[in-house]
């Protein structure tokens, strides 16, 4: 990860970052919005999420939606909904192979609540984002359901050494 993502992240979060190792995906803006952090935090506490949302604007986007009863519909679709629970199965299994590639850890509890809970919009988005579509069927929802985040332009204010504020859509 290159300094001044490092320095991107580091302002959208308002504190340092921990455990990153790369960035997993970028806003249309050029921006990271979702870093990859290892298993383990720097001090070997299992750190099982993976993908972690950056962009305070998508953020607040999974936030509404959560506060709106996203999760509690979503949670009840995973009940009535057979395919929907399968993909949402196999979102997880594909998200522990990722995370197995980099560090083994002792629990296979995975981000989000998968496979069985809906738990945190932020964490399924996040997953959808550095994935790709039709990988994680929930986080999908979710980032259909937090509209353009990005449409605003660029949530950390540039660096420096990149003064520009390019504002784009996919």
């Amino acid at each position: 990860m290159s300094p001044e993502d490092r320095d991107v992240v580091a302002r959208q979060l308002g504190r340092p970052p921990r455990a990153l190792v790369g960035v997993a995906h970028r806003c249309p803006c050029g921006q990271p919005d979702v870093v990859q952090t290892a298993p383990r935090l720097e001090d070997g506490t299992p750190f099982p999420t993976l993908y972690y949302l950056t962009c305070p604007r998508a953020t607040a986007a999974a936030s509404r939606l959560e506060s709106e009863g996203a999760m509690k519909q979503w949670q009840a679709d995973l009940g009535t909904d057979p395919e929907l629970a399968a993909a949402y199965l196999a979102a997880h299994e594909a998200f522990l192979a990722t995370r197995d590639a980099v560090d083994v850890l002792p629990t296979r509890a995975t981000a989000g609540g998968m496979p069985d809970r809906v738990k945190c919009l932020h964490a399924l988005a996040a997953h959808s984002l550095a994935a790709g579509p039709g990988v994680n069927p929930i986080g999908d929802r979710a980032l259909a359901g937090m509209g353009e985040w990005w449409a605003a332009g660029r949530c950390a204010a540039p660096s420096p050494q990149d003064p520009a504020d390019v504002r784009t859509t996919p």
